[in-house]
């Protein structure tokens, strides 16, 4: 069986993105990854060499004035290099994002990524996750607990720091990790049966 390689290519600004870039990596390293962290704001060459020799990329952001935030926009057209020579093609990607509002234009953010995974042909993993919290029976502590479809969402108050992430967020987190995983394996082994 193959070890995927998950990267998780994320900008924390207040530290609450970071508690979610972690608990991706714990889902995918409890699936079986080899997983790198990398802040984008003080990417590396190496670290770039990662993304590069990586089966999957996770983007990351705080959402900012409905977007990723200004340093994820300045690492996106820094992976022109890579779209030129088509580095990234078909590699698997998919995104996680945090603001204070339980909407906030998340999904924007969300968009913001799948558009960048598209324009370098890799293939968007979603959530695969049912809707949370939507129900008399159902509570905040569900699983995908704000609804999203595209990736993990998370929503911190802006008076409180990165301790008072939502443990439903970071348990979601750690499925979209969980998940990634998984089908960067299938698709390991479907190019070796190929």
């Amino acid at each position: 069986m193959t070890t995927p390689v998950v990267s998780i290519a994320y900008h924390s600004g207040f530290g609450h993105t970071a508690v979610l870039a972690e608990a991706v990596r714990a889902g995918a390293a409890d699936a079986g990854a080899e997983v790198h962290l990398i802040k984008v704001d003080e990417i590396t060459d190496e670290q770039w060499e990662t993304l590069d020799r990586s089966d999957a990329i996770v983007f990351g952001s705080p959402t900012y004035m409905g977007t990723a935030s200004g340093a994820f926009h300045v690492f996106a057209e820094g992976t022109s290099n890579r779209w030129y020579t088509r580095a990234w093609q078909d590699k698997l990607a998919a995104g996680f994002t945090n603001s204070a509002s339980k909407s906030g234009d998340k999904l924007h953010t969300l968009q913001f990524f799948q558009t960048l995974a598209a324009q370098h042909g890799m293939h968007w993993v979603n959530l695969g996750l049912l809707p949370g919290w939507n129900s008399s029976s159902s509570s905040e502590n569900d699983l995908n607990r704000l609804g999203f479809f595209s990736g993990a969402a998370a929503q911190s108050n802006n008076d409180q720091g990165p301790e008072a992430v939502h443990k439903a967020d970071i348990a979601t987190a750690e499925h979209l990790g969980r998940r990634v995983t998984e089908t960067a394996r299938v698709f390991a082994q479907g190019r070796l049966a190929a």
